[in-house]
């Protein structure tokens, strides 16, 4: 190997700029950690004149992708510039070339990563992505090192800080969705589009990515059932809270006799649950694993800094690799075939809001109709509403399959006494667990 490792980076916006100030300013620690200088050979720019927030020479910046990924000078090809489809094409040259690949691009990693996966193995090459899921918290060196020893069984996490903080401060201040969406989109938590983010779509990407590490078991994008928070109410947090409950868009993934279930959905939390205290655009993510119990890995899950973070200690983990001689053999084929829970195997507890007529027998009914199904409530709120004749209803079940829930909803729908649901949603966690 030559006396120095050299980056080519694609892309140099919110993220490239941070790892092109890591690399200038965490030089000498670098050095320390993998035993020669990481320079900056070229970037991918799409406009070579603009102003940037970080001083480099200009001879560095070109707007010919091939300058980075055919370059026979760069070794690791850095790809912070997004987007999926001609991405994936400049990512399977630069393999082909023989150049190590890390990305910070979830959307690519969840679409496309088993085959960059193959072709990197079959070029004996490295292809790493921890920044592609939680910015600058380190799960997915977490459970393919950490605990790599262990079986997990569970993840819960909120990996969408831009949710994160609607939710927040739909609950800590009382603002309305809309209004919350909009103090996101002025801080810049929240794109102008915000569908990717409060419709769940970003998040569903990262826990595809997780679950297919967590559990050995090539889970797709498609096997992740998903719904955002577009709709909850102001009322919907009000009366959780009264319940003991804190709104979360949780990232879930449970494994059980091989089987396994992935989802994305608003979520309520026990006060007591340690992701219940996470606010604002931070992310955390809750493991269970059947040796080592329960653990949680916390931190900013966006960001210039803490995001290079993640992909420059990916790029110190190819440098090491490579003077190793090991590139190319860290990736593991999944252990297991996909085998994904059905409706009688998912299990949960449920809010369910509901308007009905406030008369003698109402609730009688209700209670029936649960009954049938085998579902018992745990927690009941009966209120009087300002239009007359009517009274809202608050209902947490047990535990109750996912089959018997929604064939309890769908009757519900034809009960003469009910007049509308106005919400349900999934409730994790038991206490302080």
């Amino acid at each position: 190997m030559k006396g120095y490792v050299s980056i080519g980076l694609l892309g140099l916006g919110t993220v490239g700029t941070g790892v092109v100030k890591l690399i200038q300013h965490h030089q000498e620690q670098l050095v320390h950690q993998v035993g020669c200088p990481v320079s900056i050979e070229k970037i991918l720019v799409k406009n070579l004149e603009k102003e940037r927030e970080v001083e480099i020479d200009q001879s560095l910046l070109t707007d010919d992708p091939y300058d980075v990924v055919l370059n026979p000078n760069i070794d690791i090809v850095v790809e912070v510039m997004g987007g999926i489809d001609e991405t994936r094409q400049y990512l399977l040259e630069a393999l082909k070339a023989k150049k190590h690949i890390v990305t910070a691009n979830k959307d690519l990693i969840a679409l496309h990563g088993s085959e960059l996966q193959s072709t990197a193995v079959e070029n004996q090459c490295d292809l790493f992505y921890e920044a592609s899921v939680a910015g600058g918290v380190p799960i997915i060196r977490g459970l393919t090192d950490g605990l790599s020893s262990d079986r997990i069984q569970k993840l819960m996490g909120i990996v969408n800080g831009t949710t994160n903080f609607i939710l927040t401060k739909m609950d800590k201040d009382g603002l309305s969705y809309e209004k919350a969406l909009s103090d996101a989109q002025e801080l810049g938590f929240a794109e102008a589009d915000p569908t990717a983010d409060v419709e769940g779509l970003d998040a569903a990407r990262k826990m595809a990515i997780l679950a297919r590490l967590a559990f050995s078991m090539n889970i797709e994008l498609d096997d992740v059932e998903v719904s955002g928070i577009s709709q909850i109410s102001k009322e919907d947090l009000k009366y959780g809270s009264t319940l003991g409950y804190t709104m979360k868009l949780i990232g879930y993934a449970h494994q059980e006799n091989e089987r396994a279930e992935v989802s994305v959905q608003p979520t309520f939390l026990p006060n007591g649950h340690p992701l219940a205290t996470v606010n604002d655009e931070y992310n955390a993510v809750y493991v269970y694993g059947e040796a080592v119990g329960e653990t949680m890995f916390y931190g900013p899950g966006a960001g210039s800094l803490p995001t290079a973070t993640s992909v420059v200690s990916d790029i110190v983990a190819v440098v090491k690799n490579m003077r190793l001689n090991v590139t190319g053999q860290s990736h593991l084929s999944p252990q297991f075939p996909k085998q994904l829970k059905n409706q009688n195997e998912k299990i949960a507890k449920y809010f369910i809001r509901l308007h009905v007529l406030d008369e003698v027998g109402a609730f009688a009914e209700l209670t029936r109709l649960f009954s049938a199904n085998a579902i018992s409530f745990e927690k009941i709120l009966q209120l009087p509403l300002d239009e007359k004749g009517l009274a809202e209803i608050v209902i947490v079940t047990h535990r109750a399959t996912m089959q018997d829930y929604e064939n309890v909803v769908q009757e519900i729908k034809n009960l003469s006494v009910v007049k509308e649901i106005k919400s349900f949603y999934r409730v994790e966690g038991d206490g302080a667990k």
